[in-house]
């Protein structure tokens, strides 16, 4: 019995920075960014967005696209590491609103029944809901699951991290008619606890004007979605844990050169350049050269090396150079990137996965694309997500950073963010949709 993707859809703001404009205001030569790490543009939330709006935005999406049917999905689970709230999911929101609009197709409370959670780890958590729903379709083949993968990658403004933000989620139908990719159960796996990236509970003294909402509290605990990362450090143990992960896989599979089976490789892609970084280790020990960071550099830029990349790596960081950081869902859009520019007939190869998450784990996968896969790619047509969207200038885009901007920067089409409440005190912070055509 095979289990995959049945189906998938993508969805993306519709606005977005010009990484060119961003550099040349950080006195940066755009050139750096743009052929150094192969950035261009930068998607960008608008004031009415936010991870419940991507991810329901993605999720009817896939049922309209598909004419999928409540009462055939058991489970949605969105992995994520923009969750809202830290004890209600944000899943729960994105269900909700889905189910409001679709009332007039399939009646009230058809999501009733179907199980909804949210899955954390960084940007593997895509990969985690992946896994778990992968692994319920193989006990429970008659039934259905969703993965969404959704999130907005943000840092602080003239941070070394600043250019490589952006947003999209991408929600996947699993189950056991794959018509897209279907995936064996062989998972490379290696985690270790690090602090290479991470969003902690941050402190400071209480002051006068906030006391009265601190519940007696000396202190006042405060949560930014700006993470506390080391950039340098964080590759690092990217490329440790990639590498034990995929020597664990390759181990199980008995397999030779894993990676030369591989018509794709799809890496989780903080920005577009970084697979092919981070697979000068592996690569080098697969084919038993000099495995010291010294000779990885030679590695990088020998003739085999830059043919494995223009084969199997360059197709999967093209979108990921127009959109930016997705975090849990970057991962998804490299194999939809490389599926998108592709005429061949890819029915029967194979795609490795190779997934990351900071503090930290790596799972190392792979699929085998099956005969429906170029319908699916017209459904969801990436190409026309990308060309929609709606250039801003720095201002506006500083302005929404700041959340200065009250009004939105660009169309509203889909889910938008109403209010939050900050009056009644049984609901302080409840936050409250509406669906616009």
């Amino acid at each position: 019995m095979k289990v995959g993707i049945e189906a998938a859809a993508i969805y993306l703001p519709k606005i977005y920075l010009s990484v060119k404009d961003l550099a040349i205001k950080r006195n940066i030569e755009p050139e750096k960014l743009e052929f150094g790490l192969g950035l261009k543009k930068m998607a960008v939330l608008d004031a009415h967005e936010d991870t419940a709006t991507l991810s329901a935005n993605v999720l009817f999406k896939l049922f309209k696209y598909f004419n999928l049917n409540p009462k055939d999905i058991s489970r949605i689970y969105l992995g994520t590491e923009s969750a809202l709230d830290a004890a209600k999911p944000t899943a729960t929101y994105a269900v909700q609103l889905v189910q409001e609009v679709l009332k007039t197709n399939f009646g009230e409370n058809s999501f009733r029944h179907i199980d909804v959670l949210d899955m954390t780890f960084a940007c593997v958590g895509g990969v985690d809901a992946l896994h778990n729903c992968l692994d319920f379709v193989r006990v429970n083949p008659n039934k259905k699951a969703i993965v969404i993968s959704a999130d907005y990658a943000k840092y602080a403004l003239d941070s070394s991290g600043e250019y490589t933000q952006g947003a999209g989620a991408v929600a996947m139908l699993i189950s056991s008619n794959p018509e897209l990719i279907s995936f064996e159960n062989n998972w490379g796996i290696s985690t270790e606890s690090v602090f290479d990236f991470f969003k902690p509970r941050r402190y400071r003294e209480d002051e006068p004007v906030v006391s009265a909402v601190n519940s007696g509290s000396d202190q006042i605990e405060i949560f930014t979605d700006e993470p506390i990362f080391d950039g340098q450090y964080s590759n690092e143990c990217y490329k440790d844990r990639l590498r034990d992960a995929y020597f664990d896989l390759k181990k199980q599979l008995n397999s030779d050169k894993l990676y030369e089976n591989w018509k794709y490789l799809a890496f989780h892609l903080p920005y577009a350049f970084q697979g092919k970084r981070m697979f000068t280790d592996i690569f080098a020990l697969e084919n038993e050269l000099d495995n010291s960071n010294e000779n990885q550099k030679i590695i990088s830029k020998s003739d085999d090396y830059a043919n494995l990349i223009h084969e199997k790596i360059n197709p999967t960081q093209w979108a990921s150079a127009e959109i930016g950081n997705m975090y849990t869902a970057s991962i998804f859009t490299a194999l939809l990137s490389a599926l998108t520019l592709s005429d061949e007939n890819l029915e029967g190869k194979k795609v490795g996965f190779l997934s990351y998450g900071s503090g930290s784990k790596s799972k190392v996968f792979e699929g085998t694309i099956e005969s429906g896969w170029k319908s699916v790619i017209e459904k969801l047509n990436l190409k026309a997500e990308l060309e929609k969207r709606e250039s801003i200038d720095y201002e506006t885009y500083e302005n929404l950073h700041r959340k200065k901007l009250k009004h939105s920067a660009g169309k509203i089409h889909g889910f938008k963010l109403e209010k939050i409440e900050n009056e009644n005190p049984n609901l302080l912070g409840a936050r409250y949709y509406s669906f616009q055509q």
